[in-house]
C-alpha cells in the first residue's frame, strides 16, 4: 500500500521538494505549539489565557485569508511561499522575549502576525499542487501531505514535549525558527510551471468580489470550501487536550509529557484515517464526496469517548479514533476542491476555505475557554464538544450524497469528474 506513495515521491521531483519543505516546517511548528501552551499556562495559570493564544492562532486567518487569496491568484505562488517562510522565521524568534507574566502579552500580537503570514502560504501551497501533480494522482499527493502532517504532529508533539521538559520552551522556539529557513530553501528548488495570470486593471477589492461571485454561481464548489468549517466545531479540542493532559492525567513537568502524548495521538489518527479510507474506496470522486459525512460522525463520537476515558492510555486511543474521522474529512475535501476549481480562482477558493475554517475553530476555542473556566471540567466539556459536532455532521452527510456542480463558468468548463463537459 505504501509502495505507491513512495513511488510517487520518487517520480515527482517537484512535489517531493515541496513536501520536504512542508515536512521540516511542520515539525518545528509542533515544537513551538507545545512550548507556547506550556509557557502561557505556567506564567498565567489561566485556561482563558491559553484559549486566547489558540484563538490568536486561528482568528487572523479569517480576516487576512480572503485578501491573501487575491494575492495568490495574482503573484507567483512559489515566491509567496518562500517569503512567508522567511518572515515566519523572524517572527518566531520574537517569542524569546516572553519571560514573565508581565511579558506574556508579547505572544498575542506576534502570533497574530505569524498566522497572518501563514494565510498567504497555505492557499499558495494548495494552489500549486495541481500544477505539479497530475489530476489522477491528486488523492495520493494529498494523502502524503496528510500523512506527513500527522507524522510530524506525532513526532513534533512528542519531541516538543520532551524538549520543553528537558531544556525549557525557548530551545523549542529557536528550533522552530530554523525549520522555516530550511523550508524556504527546499521550496526554492521546486520547478513550478510558468504561471499565467490574467491581465487585469481591476483593484484587489474587485478581484475579491469576483471570487465571491464565482462561489455564489457554483454552490457545489462553495459547499466543498465550507466542509472544513464543519470540522472546525471541534476546534475547542486544541484547548481541551492541553487541559486534560495537565490537570486530569498529568505526566512530566507541568504535564508536558501527557500533553505531548495527546497531541501525538492526533497525528496517529490523522495518519490512519485517509490511508484506510483510500484503501477501501479508492480515487472515485463519488466515494470521496460520500465518505465525508460518515467521517465527521466518527470524529464526533471520538471526542465523546475522550470525555469518558478513565485514564491517559484510553484518552490517547479516543483521540486517535476522533482524528481518523477528522483527517478523512480534511484530505478528501481538499482533493475535491483541487479537482473542480479552475486555476484562475484557486487561490481565492482555498483562502475562503481557510477563513471559514479558522473562524469556526476560533469561536469553538473561545467558548471552550469560558466553559472550562466557569462551567464544566475538561472531560465533561469534551463530551459536550462531540455532541455539538454531530449537528454539522448530520447536515453534511445527506448534502454530500446529493450535491451536483454547476456546469460552466465564463472562464472554463466545470464538470464533475467522470462526466463530459
Amino acid at each position: 500500500m505504501f509502495a505507491d506513495y513512495i513511488k510517487f515521491l520518487r517520480r515527482n521531483r517537484d512535489f517531493r521538494r515541496l513536501w520536504y519543505g512542508s515536512t521540516i516546517s511542520q515539525l518545528g511548528d509542533w515544537f513551538d505549539s507545545i512550548a507556547l501552551y506550556i509557557l502561557v499556562l505556567k506564567l498565567t495559570g489561566s485556561p482563558t489565557a491559553t484559549a486566547g493564544l489558540i484563538v490568536v492562532q486561528l482568528l487572523p486567518g479569517t480576516f487576512v485569508a480572503p485578501f491573501a487569496g487575491v494575492v495568490v491568484d495574482r503573484l507567483p505562488r512559489k515566491a509567496i511561499m518562500i517569503a512567508s517562510d522567511l518572515l515566519r522565521a523572524a517572527l518566531v524568534l520574537c517569542f524569546l522575549f516572553v519571560r514573565s507574566a508581565e511579558t506574556v502579552w508579547i505572544v498575542y500580537p506576534i502570533m497574530a502576525l505569524k498566522v497572518s503570514v501563514s494565510s498567504f502560504f497555505e492557499p499558495a501551497r494548495s494552489s500549486v499542487v495541481p500544477s505539479i501533480v497530475p489530476r489522477e494522482e491528486l488523492v495520493i499527493s494529498n494523502i502524503i501531505s496528510g500523512l506527513t502532517w500527522s507524522i510530524m504532529l506525532s513526532i513534533g508533539a512528542a519531541i516538543g514535549g520532551l524538549i520543553t521538559h528537558w531544556f525549557g520552551p525557548y530551545i523549542a522556539i529557536v528550533l522552530d525558527a530554523a525549520t522555516f529557513v530550511g523550508s524556504a530553501f527546499c521550496i526554492a528548488t521546486v520547478r513550478v510551471p510558468r504561471e499565467v495570470r490574467p491581465t487585469t486593471q481591476k483593484s484587489s477589492y474587485h478581484d475579491l468580489l469576483d471570487g465571491a461571485r464565482f462561489l455564489r454561481r457554483h454552490t457545489g464548489i462553495m459547499v466543498y470550501a465550507l466542509i472544513k468549517s464543519g470540522w472546525g466545531f471541534v476546534g475547542g479540542a486544541m484547548l481541551l487536550l492541553p487541559l486534560i493532559g495537565r490537570d486530569i492525567f498529568p505526566w512530566g513537568h507541568e504535564g508536558a509529557l501527557s500533553v505531548g502524548a495527546l497531541m501525538a495521538a492526533r497525528g496517529v489518527g490523522t495518519a490512519i484515517g485517509p490511508v484506510v479510507a483510500h484503501r477501501i474506496g479508492g480515487n472515485s470522486y463519488q466515494f470521496l464526496r460520500r465518505a465525508i459525512g460518515p467521517a465527521m460522525v466518527v470524529g464526533a463520537l471520538g471526542y465523546m469517548c475522550i470525555g469518558l476515558a478513565p485514564n491517559l492510555p484510553l484518552a490517547v486511543m479516543a483521540v486517535v479514533f476522533a482524528h481518523i474521522g477528522g483527517a478523512t474529512v480534511w484530505v478528501f475535501s481538499t482533493v475535491l476542491l483541487q479537482m473542480v476549481t479552475p486555476d484562475a480562482f484557486r487561490g481565492r477558493v482555498f483562502a475562503t476555505e481557510m477563513a471559514s475554517f479558522t473562524l469556526t475553530m476560533a469561536i469553538s476555542v473561545w467558548i471552550m475557554g469560558i466553559v472550562t473556566d466557569h462551567l464544566l471540567k475538561p472531560q465533561s466539556a469534551a463530551i459536550a464538544l462531540g455532541f455539538v459536532m454531530l449537528f454539522p455532521a448530520m447536515f453534511i452527510w445527506p448534502l454530500m450524497a446529493n450535491i451536483h456542480l454547476a456546469r460552466r463558468t465564463h472562464h472554463e468548463p466545470i464538470t464533475e469528474p467522470g462526466e463530459s463537459a
